[in-house]
């Protein structure tokens, strides 16, 4: 189904999206129908990590705005599904899982050090102050999961807030070179308050850096989607793919292992993003002038594998990509 959803849907209409800067609600509801946001939390018993992996990679080469929007859904579901704040799972689950309820988040304020956005003790739970650099999907969501600084104990608040209208919220889109209509934007929060009924838990440092290497996996999925993509238009060109397609296969077991633990996972998000690279370069020289002219596939994958390279970005995978980079 996620091929014919990818071929049919959102394939045909992704330059338009890319021009627009607006994905059809449609998209979004056709996912619902099918179950895909539920896969969110589901589990291996449920869905194995190859049909994850099948499904991420083909709806973001079909379309990286909707893939990237609905991806972001993930992290908040899943947090929710394994949230001790049984209020919290009561509310929102059942929702986020059949797609009625749709979710983003942001990491981005709680990494750097010191952190962009803070998390301040208040009477009934948190004050929040300071930026979420990275926020998609805004305008399209009903719930966002953030994730901010304790100043007293340096742990990492999972706080989750409702969309429609927050006092001391702000909002200035980013003019992304890809994936325009995934509406990303950067939140500025001045103390915007979340009652302690909001919060799903709180991580020590060492328990948020567990998750990381999924986060890590799935913008791989998304560089793996664009290169599918491109070889798929390589091949309609009569041109020689099957070079490519020997590394897709090489670097899809990389990151495979990477998940499990039997490889190191910046190396092979890296080698993910720097093929979808090399595949969208060929696919220009394969297509020829036209290329060069703005609103064609070939152009538009260039972007969105260049896009690959810093989304879900860490100090790792930048310096494992320069140095895959600097020896190609």
């Amino acid at each position: 189904m996620a091929h014919e959803i990818a071929d049919n849907i959102l394939f045909p209409v992704a330059g338009r999206v890319d021009a627009d800067g607006q994905i059809p609600e449609s998209h979004f509801e056709v996912l619902a129908d099918h179950g895909f946001y539920g896969l969110a939390a589901a589990d291996e018993t449920e869905v194995t990590p190859s049909v994850l992996v099948e499904v991420v990679e083909t709806l973001c080469g079909g379309c990286l705005a909707t893939g990237f929007t609905w991806i972001q859904h993930f992290g908040p579901a899943a947090v929710i599904a394994n949230s001790p704040n049984s209020d919290l799972r009561e509310r929102y689950l059942a929702g986020l899982l059949d797609g009625t309820i749709r979710a983003g988040g942001s990491n981005a304020g709680a990494i750097p050090v010191p952190p962009l956005l803070w998390a301040r003790r208040g009477d009934d739970g948190y004050v929040l102050d300071g930026f979420a650099p990275f926020v998609t999907g805004w305008g399209m969501i009903d719930l966002l999961m953030v994730l901010a600084r304790d100043e007293v104990d340096n742990s990492i608040v999972q706080a989750f807030i409702p969309t429609d209208s927050l006092p001391g919220l702000s909002a200035e889109l980013l003019p992304l070179i890809a994936a325009r209509g995934s509406n990303t934007v950067r939140l500025s929060f001045d103390g915007v308050t979340v009652p302690r009924e909001m919060v799903a838990a709180s991580l020590t440092p060492e328990e948020f850096a567990e998750g990381q290497p999924f986060v890590m996996w799935l913008g791989g999925c998304a560089a793996m989607g664009i290169t599918r993509r491109a070889i798929t238009e390589l091949k309609a060109l009569c041109a020689d793919a099957e070079p490519f397609e020997k590394q897709v296969a090489q670097a899809r077991l990389d990151l495979d292992a990477a998940l499990e633990g039997r490889a190191e996972i910046a190396d092979a998000r890296a080698c993910a993003s720097a093929l979808a690279v090399r595949t969208a370069t060929a696919l220009v020289t394969a297509k020829g002038g036209s290329s060069a002219v703005a609103g064609n596939t070939a152009e538009r994958l260039m972007r969105e594998a260049t896009f690959t390279l810093v989304i879900a970005g860490r100090p790792t995978i930048k310096s494992a990509l320069l140095k895959r980079l600097s020896h190609d």
